[in-house]
């Protein structure tokens, strides 16, 4: 080419005529599709952005207005409150009356009007945990615990306590033991008391002689003004409440020194934890087929014929076995341990209970109790309608075991008290008809989860 390259001026005749003409009609969307980079890629992304947030916003007004279709909770708030003096623990409602453990003593309020009617405060001591169950007549019997572990045994009647006992007092302090858990059987008729000591734990079943109490709260009317109460009325004055306080002051602690008004509980049973299985004694078969019974029913294992180095050989050869399990998991040699704590419920007659003919029963009254222990596999079930003996068994037998395939996690018994449920490590909870005598129903957890707790609804 003789002459450079050079940029060709524009020339009208390659301009759209029409689209220069009708640039004002278009539509805009088109219009919108022709902008060039990178405006259309902004376009793009800001209309993107407003589409999703309008589908956020008709999600939530749609979430908006089913909630307004559902039904709302009823919301609601204190009608009335009680004034105490010092900090309220714990509190226990029977029949009319709401019974509150103080940080110093006891309190009874009126349901009806929420007024305190009664006061009990004679040792100044600190009010955990309490249990109330009407008797009749107007007649409340309570346990209360205290910080130390004492469980104290009142009866309230006529807006006055009444302190009976103190369950575990013991006159060597070095030998007191401490109170883990009490229950109240359905009634009033028995109570049970889960005790510590320093190195061991027990149960002691108590039956409460709630007839004998009516009858001599009816014969004394006195005895219900109580060993150590302040009854609270407005009508007093100044000078018979100073008088009443120093009455406190002065008023036996000790409910075993004080000349109690009505009869004290009688001590059933002293349940304690079962023994470790080890090697047997026995010399011959003949020997350990004496100490069965009838065999008409299982036992704990004890009267066996494994000699300790059966059971030495035994541990050896697994130990060896599973080394590398064990040293993984992080297992020392660990010996088993006597169990210190326990689970027991109050049982009303049933087929489960082998009730001779010459015991009488009741049907609201309970005939037996369940126990099992933590890391135990047995549940055992003891009779209360026995005789009474003169010395109380410290060990007794349990009148029939039930053996299960794991421990024993939990277990509880239904309002009617005609089911109970128990769950073992293994995540297999089982419910029983205990009228019938039989399993309802086996059902079994996901597997490596451990239940804790067990609930009737």
């Amino acid at each position: 080419r003789k002459h450079p390259l050079e940029i060709p001026p524009p020339s009208e005749k390659d301009w759209l005529k029409d689209d220069e003409e009708d640039f004002f009609l278009q539509d805009p969307d088109r219009k919108r599709d022709a902008l060039p980079q990178p405006f259309r890629m902004i376009n793009k992304l800001v209309m993107l952005v407003v589409e999703n947030a309008m589908e956020i916003i008709e999600t939530r007004e749609m979430l908006r207005e089913a909630q307004k279709l559902k039904v709302q909770p009823t919301k609601c708030f204190p009608t009335a409150e009680f004034q105490v003096t010092g900090r309220a623990n714990c509190f226990a409602v029977s029949g009319k009356y709401i019974f509150v453990g103080l940080s110093m003593g006891l309190a009874a309020f009126k349901v009806s009007d929420c007024k305190e009617v009664c006061s009990w405060d004679a040792v100044k001591t600190e009010i955990c945990a309490i249990h109330a169950l009407d008797l009749g007549n107007e007649c409340h019997v309570l346990l209360a615990v205290d910080e130390m572990g004492l469980v104290w045994l009142f009866c309230f009647q006529k807006e006055s306590f009444l302190l009976i006992k103190i369950l575990n007092e013991v006159e060597d302090i070095s030998k007191q033991s401490t109170c883990v858990e009490v229950v109240l059987s359905p009634g009033g008729d028995y109570a049970g008391v889960l005790l510590q000591g320093n190195t061991k734990a027990w149960l002691d079943i108590y039956r409460l002689p709630k007839d004998s109490w009516l009858k001599e709260m009816e014969k004394n009317p006195g005895a219900a003004a109580g060993l150590a109460c302040r009854e609270r009325r407005s009508s007093w004055t100044s000078a018979s409440s100073q008088a009443d306080i120093v009455l406190l002051q002065e008023s036996p602690v000790s409910a075993n020194k004080a000349d109690a008004k009505l009869s004290l509980p009688v001590l059933l049973l002293k349940i304690k934890p079962p023994k470790p299985i080890t090697g047997s004694s026995f010399k011959s078969p003949l020997d350990a087929l004496k100490k069965v019974d009838d065999g008409s029913m299982l036992g704990l294992g004890y009267n066996h014929l494994i000699k300790d180095s059966q059971w030495e050989q035994q541990e050896a050869i697994f130990r060896s076995t599973y080394r590398e399990y064990l040293e993984a998991e992080g297992e020392g040699e660990s010996k088993e341990k006597i169990p210190r704590h326990a689970t027991f419920h109050f049982l009303l007659p049933s087929r489960i209970l082998q009730v001779g003919p010459e015991m009488k029963v009741q049907p609201d009254v309970p005939a037996g109790i369940s126990v099992h222990w933590d890391g135990s596999h047995n549940l055992c079930l003891y009779l209360l309608n026995c005789p009474l003996k003169e010395k109380v068994d410290s060990d007794p037998k349990p009148d029939a075991v039930w053996p299960c395939a794991a421990p024993i996690a939990c277990s509880a018994v239904s309002s009617c008290s005609r089911y109970l449920a128990l769950a073992c490590e293994d995540a297999t909870i089982t419910i029983w008809d205990k009228h019938l005598g039989y399993p309802l129903s086996v059902t079994a957890i996901l597997e490596q989860r451990l239940i804790r707790s067990i609930h009737f609804l």
